[in-house]
């Protein structure tokens, strides 16, 4: 997969090349172009191919959704232990309307999306260059073939993409509300950051930019005061009944335990170096942005209000949240903005005082930018290497799962340090609840699946015991902490399995 992930950036970026010339004067060579980076950014998703275990617990709340029992990980307990409920119920309807499985649905869904989002960076980079040309001059929307490019490129969007999570779908409502923005359709895009707010908690960053972006804009004579008036109204109608729904139903306003604050330096290091090839860009943009004065201020606006949006995204990924997710998890979003970014000031700066001709540096610059992003795909260890050991300890997981809600007693509760996963293949047999349930049937502490050697470490409560069990034909052990007073009945059921064994700590 690998050479197919290279060998379609390289044969993509010699067409778009030696192409440029008609892809900027002909509509269909456009479309064409734009056809061809959808499937190299879908040849992209594939390298990776892997659904996150958090996913598994977004298809646990769905499918309950779907079946009647309300948005619970485990029927009758109200308790919010997600903050995605519009990806909730986008991939609980399929199952809801047609029975349809809620993981392929979530996979394709969300595979979707990142394509979706290929597709919007063309559009809003277009939409900003078309605000900074002179009257009369016909727009150079090849741009949008550029960032497109650069934004099939995009490693987090990439490994998201077809994880079923609700990551694509979030980047996609942002690129959304600046592309309604930028339009001037400022009830459109409340609406649109409503959605984002209830798919993700970074969607306040975009409610509150958006929004003082827009009373700037007023203040200045760009807009009236009905735009932030009208985008305030057009998020509220939506935010103000689930916000009171909530409070009704989980009884509470705020889920979970206040964040603690600080900023994880080491974090974005590692994000920065990964992403050069859409930092370095962008800070050039910037850079020009500010030294080179002129017309186009609602072009330079927008951009300044995409440039807004990714630095206040990572500030508050930075000091309000704590990523455990690969690839930098939470930060997905940022190199699509930062490609539409960089592309659009090009087009806004080269429009003034005239639009100079299709130049062949744009597409080169942007052939090998994503070259770039692909090699750190294949090459980085936060990337796929990390994603193909995710996915082979979801795969173990999985076994584990099958052999828990098969061999123990039905109505067992397990304890888990993974349980969307668990969940996800015990069914109703098992109850699966986190690792901080009182006295529970049996403990997987464990979030890796097996391990390579026999651990006996009883480092839990005196409530339970360590047994551990050898994955029968392999070097692969487990260990499972069964309740202190059915620790033997329990052990007896589970070495019943004839891929497990159990072998007594020494």
């Amino acid at each position: 997969m690998i050479y197919a992930v290279v060998g379609g950036w390289l044969v993509l970026a010699a067409l778009v090349i030696a192409a440029w010339q008609r892809i900027a004067h002909d509509r269909r060579w456009r479309i064409a172009a734009l056809a061809l980076v959808l499937g190299f950014a879908l040849l992209h998703q594939l390298l990776f191919a892997t659904v996150t275990e958090d996913a598994y617990a977004s298809f646990r709340y769905a499918q309950n959704i779907a079946d009647g029992a309300g948005p619970v990980f485990n029927a009758g307990d109200r308790t919010e232990g997600y903050a995605n409920f519009l990806w909730l119920v986008v991939i609980a309807l399929p199952r809801a309307a047609f029975d349809a499985a809620v993981p392929a649905t979530a996979v394709v869904l969300s595979a979707a999306a990142a394509l979706g989002c290929v597709a919007a960076a063309y559009f809003l980079t277009n939409r900003i260059v078309v605000l900074a040309l002179p009257a009369g001059v016909q727009p150079r929307r090849a741009l949008g073939v550029a960032a497109a490019l650069l934004t099939a490129g995009a490693n987090g969007l990439a490994v998201y993409g077809p994880s079923g999570t609700e990551l694509p779908m979030f980047t996609l409502l942002v690129l959304c509300v600046g592309c309604a923005l930028v339009a001037r359709r400022p009830v459109v895009a409340g609406v649109l950051v409503a959605g984002a707010v209830m798919t993700r908690p970074e969607g306040l960053v975009v409610l509150l930019i958006a929004g003082l972006w827009l009373a700037y804009a007023a203040s200045r004579g760009r807009h009236t005061w009905w735009a932030p008036a009208g985008f305030v109204l057009g998020a509220l109608v939506f935010l103000v009944p689930w916000t009171a729904w909530r409070v009704t139903y989980y009884h509470h306003f705020v889920s979970g335990e206040l964040p603690s604050l600080g900023p994880d330096w080491s974090y974005l290091g590692s994000f920065s170096l990964a992403h050069l090839a859409f930092l370095l860009p962008a800070a050039v943009a910037g850079g020009f942005l500010i030294a080179i004065r002129g017309q186009a201020g609602q072009a330079r606006s927008a951009l300044w209000l995409l440039f807004a949006f990714a630095v206040c995204q990572v500030a508050f990924v930075l000091i309000f949240e704590t990523d455990t997710g690969l690839s930098w998890r939470l930060l997905a979003p940022v190199p699509p903005l930062l490609a539409v970014s960089a592309v659009a000031a090009y087009g806004v700066l080269a429009s003034a005082p005239r639009p100079r001709t299709a130049s062949l540096a744009v597409p080169a610059a942007a052939a090998v930018l994503t070259g770039v992003a692909v090699a750190v795909s294949v090459s980085d260890p936060q990337m796929l290497a990390s994603v193909r050991t995710w996915h082979n300890q979801g795969a173990q997981l999985a076994e584990i799962g099958d052999w828990l809600a098969r061999y123990l007693p039905p109505g067992s509760v397990v304890s888990a340090g993974t349980p969307g996963l668990l969940a996800s293949r015990a069914g109703a047999q098992v109850l699966v609840v986190g690792l901080d349930a009182d006295r529970s049937t049996l403990a997987l502490p464990d979030r890796s699946g097996y391990a390579s050697h026999q651990d006996c470490a009883d480092d839990l409560s005196a409530w339970y015991r360590v047994a551990t069990f050898q994955r029968t034909g392999t070097p692969y052990w487990i260990s499972v902490y069964p309740r202190a007073e059915d620790a033997s009945r329990l052990v007896e059921g589970l070495d019943r399995a004839p891929g497990f064994r159990y072998v007594a700590c020494r």
